[in-house]
């Protein structure tokens, strides 16, 4: 197992490589000078030549991207050309309010996925299967952005049962925060929920068809046994996999999230970077991002060898 986690550590260096190599590429080809938009009324060519010195735009990108990822290989992703901030220093500042709505979403995703999954699959062509099965369709369907803004005109304007938006530190405020994070979180959970759900339902039912099942009930086990101690463990398996790439896709499905709820973590800054031309932000957040979900994808490996005795990534079967 040591050497299999070693082997995909290693695996991951040139994929983080061709990562930075093509969002660098694709921010410095979309159109628009960075240097123009934070000059302001400034337009005098000396002066415009003076900031991009100053920045570093006026070498060739080859070089650009040398100093860039030879920094960015020793955690220092260089400072925000908007703010003059530590770009590391920024995403600091914003991970612990993405990873929050990130938990809040897994967590409600993964519960209602377990527990209505389940349900569903116990109680085959039932109301609650068919209309699990609704939900799933409607949860795939509907773009987050959508059902962000239907959330806020029902609950946030009508209603008025949760704040629209904003963010309160936990901190300041525990149960104001709570009231804020309801929303996005709903907004966030709604496709990885249908998605889940669906995964343990036909996952759930595959393995109650199987022979060991039959064999567990003549024993004389009761159904709840059979179910939680034996159908579970081996229909989590392909469950675990789409749950370790949401975890990993955090950053990336919070960006819409964020910002139509005006809630400040990585996927808001992202927004307003990628607008305002802050390359060395952007450049972060989406190395961050990629570097999220390969860790993640290594996590699951890990948890699949916990959940099946069978899975081994000894040298033997390397």
């Amino acid at each position: 197992m040591t050497q299999y986690i070693l082997r995909r550590l290693l695996l991951m260096v040139p994929v983080a490589f061709l990562v930075s190599v093509i969002v660098f590429a694709l921010l410095h080809a979309s159109p628009g000078d960075p240097v123009l938009i934070y000059a302001g009324e400034e337009r005098d060519p000396v002066a415009l030549d003076a900031l991009r010195k100053a920045y570093g735009l006026d070498q060739p990108l080859p070089v650009q991207y040398v100093s860039w990822i030879t920094h960015a290989a020793r955690g220092d992703f260089g400072r925000s050309l908007r703010t003059r901030q530590p770009v590391l220093e920024a995403i600091v500042e914003r991970l612990p309010k993405t990873l929050e709505l990130g938990a809040a979403a897994l967590l409600l995703s993964v519960t209602i996925a377990l527990v209505v999954g389940t349900l569903s699959a116990l109680k085959r062509n039932s109301s609650i299967d068919l209309l699990s099965t609704g939900f799933t369709i409607a949860g795939v369907s509907l773009p987050n952005f959508y059902l962000a803004i239907i959330l806020i005109l029902v609950f946030g304007l009508l209603f008025r049962v949760f704040p629209p938006g904003g963010y309160t530190d936990f901190a300041e405020d525990p149960l104001a925060n709570l009231r804020r994070l309801v929303l996005p979180a709903i907004t966030l959970a709604t496709a990885s929920t249908a998605v889940n759900l669906r995964q343990v339902r036909s996952s759930l039912l595959d393995v109650l068809g199987q022979d060991y099942m039959r064999t567990a009930r003549a024993k004389g086990l009761t159904e709840q046994l059979v179910v939680f101690r034996h159908a579970m463990k081996n229909a989590l398996i392909p469950v675990v996999t789409i749950i370790g790439l949401q975890v990993g896709a955090i950053i990336e499905g919070a960006i819409i999230t964020e910002t139509i709820f005006f809630w400040p973590g990585i996927g808001r800054l992202a927004v307003d970077s990628i607008n305002g031309r802050d390359y060395p932000v952007v450049q972060a957040i989406v190395l961050l991002s990629a570097l999220s979900f390969m860790f993640a994808n290594l996590f699951v490996d890990i948890i699949y060898a916990w959940l099946d005795p069978r899975i081994s990534y000894g040298s033997a079967r390397a």
